[in-house]
């Protein structure tokens, strides 16, 4: 693949933009994917074997990905839409190469693998992957979802069997059950669900006489958030991340 359009696929610009990028000598690709020295490239249409490439645009450090797989710290105060209502989008924490890939479809760069309230926090999963986009999202596969949940008043043994039971949300007839449900402080609530309705955490609990005081989501499948990643930045994930995620 030519270097410029390496560099077009990965959100880069325009093929012109990706070009000029180059030849102005503020690309460097490395010997190889493990490593060694990053050497200037100034000539846009030089060949590469796209897979494994590492390349540097303007200091920074690339990995070509044909699909993208993000995993970001959500902080408090932001909203997960690319036109948000009131609160800065958590599309501003990503830098713009991840927010122009290029796409077929009509929206452009990774999105956000269901959503997140604006209070609450943890782990948000985006992708420019639209059938791993559908199959996390997808009922029938039931992928587990952990939330901290600290409460407003102590927990008790019956709030914790009512929530294992069941319970009825004003808009769905159907009790909604927790996959697992504990008590892991007096208002500290550990919560697992399956599936995702409006608001539906603080509105089981609600619906079992408390209050969510805050709400952080802790794990999605058997991947748990990385004790390093800040709120508000991001990692890549890599074949044995997306594996913990949910089934194939």
């Amino acid at each position: 693949m030519q270097l410029q359009e390496v560099l077009y696929s990965q959100g880069f610009g325009t093929r012109r933009v990706c070009a000029g990028l180059i030849q102005q000598g503020y690309v460097q690709v490395y010997d190889n994917a493990e490593g060694g020295l990053a050497r200037n490239c100034t000539d846009a249409a030089a060949q590469f074997e796209a897979p494994g490439l590492r390349f540097r645009v303007k200091g920074v450090d690339w990995p070509y990905c044909d699909k993208a797989y993000l995993l970001l710290h959500k902080p408090a105060g932001t909203e997960c839409s690319q036109k948000p209502s009131t609160y800065p989008s958590v599309y501003t924490l990503l830098p713009s190469p991840l927010r122009t890939r290029p796409q077929k479809a009509a929206v452009q760069g990774v999105q956000a693998v269901g959503r997140l309230d604006q209070d609450t926090t943890g782990m948000l999963l985006l992708t420019d992957d639209g059938k791993f986009i559908h199959r996390m999202s997808s009922p029938r596969h039931h992928v587990p979802k952990v939330y901290e949940v600290t409460v407003k008043h102590p927990l008790d043994d019956s709030q914790i069997a009512q929530l294992l039971s069941g319970v009825v949300l004003d808009d769905d007839p159907q009790p909604v059950r927790a996959a697992a449900c504990e008590a892991a402080g007096p208002l500290h609530l550990r919560l697992t669900l399956t599936e995702g309705k409006y608001h539906q955490v603080k509105r089981m609990v609600a619906a079992v006489g408390n209050r969510v005081e805050s709400l952080h989501r802790s794990q999605i499948g058997g991947l748990s958030m990385p004790p390093d990643l800040a709120p508000g930045h991001w990692c890549w994930l890599w074949p044995a991340q997306l594996a913990l995620l949910a089934p194939a």
